[in-house]
């Protein structure tokens, strides 16, 4: 008895659609109900959680890294000589965080 071996089966292409619900998570937002996705053969159900934080990604991912106008205010502070060091707001706030992490 023999038989023939055709490698792994074609993939079989699906159409996707795009998504037309209109449900779009914004940060801030209730999370109390699940925002489902649109009828289909796969689903997809995220919590309002998991919508917040994807909201909060994408404002975050959208923003500089830093704010680069501060920083040029700074570098020409201290270039002039005129940048200040306050050592007991320094210390002040170590003390705070070391009071917070110990909670």
């Amino acid at each position: 008895m023999t038989q023939k071996i055709e490698g792994p089966a074609a993939p079989v292409a699906r159409a996707i659609s795009p998504v037309t619900s209109t449900q779009v998570a914004r940060a801030g937002d209730p999370r109390d109900k699940a925002i489902e996705a649109a009828a289909g053969g796969d689903s997809l159900r995220l919590t309002g959680e998991a919508a917040n934080l994807q909201a909060v990604q994408r404002d975050v991912a959208a923003r500089p890294a830093f704010d680069e106008a501060r920083v040029q205010a700074l570098r020409e502070s201290i270039a002039s000589g005129s940048y200040k060091i306050d050592a007991e707001a320094i210390a002040s706030r170590m003390l705070d965080l070391d009071a917070r992490l110990a909670g």
